[in-house]
């Protein structure tokens, strides 16, 4: 599922997201994304191949996934160059989006959340999220730039 990109992890932006990824999990949280020591390409790499799925998108208007790991790539049934091209909303069915939507404002208030709910794959498969957490992407100045999320609870539905 991941193709032309098959080692994302090794690209510096990646690193460096990555690493923005994790300190502003621990930053907001006070937990660690991941118990993982080592350079920030060990650490790019683990997160990439965690068991957990791992996503972001920009701050653009209308945001993009600029971040999946393999088992997010795995679940939304898509290539890395896909799914980094990919408005995040298409994540979710039309008829939540509006739930989707305060997800994200209220994770802009408060700096993180946990979440719950239905996803759909690029192919139409449904499948629902518990104990997610959403977080914003946070640089060293504190400018944001994102939101990310984590789960590894789901099931098809």
């Amino acid at each position: 599922m991941i193709a032309k990109n098959t080692y994302p992890w090794q690209q510096d932006k990646i690193v460096r997201h990555s690493q923005l990824m994790m300190s502003s999990f621990e930053r907001l949280t006070g937990r660690n994304l991941l118990n993982c020591t080592g350079s920030p390409n060990e650490i790019a790499k683990a997160l990439f191949e965690a068991e957990f799925a791992l996503v972001s998108h920009g701050i653009e208007t209308d945001p993009i996934f600029n971040y999946g790991n393999r088992k997010a790539l795995q679940l939304w049934e898509l290539e890395w160059d896909n799914f980094t091209a990919m408005p995040s909303r298409k994540s979710a069915q039309k008829t939540v989006q509006e739930e989707r939507d305060k997800l994200l404002a209220e994770t802009t208030t408060k700096g993180f959340s946990n979440f719950s709910g239905v996803r759909i794959s690029s192919s139409g498969k449904l499948f629902y999220i518990e104990d997610g957490i959403i977080w914003n992407l946070l640089d060293t100045d504190n400018n944001y730039c994102g939101q990310a999320a984590i789960y590894s609870n789901y099931k098809f539905l």
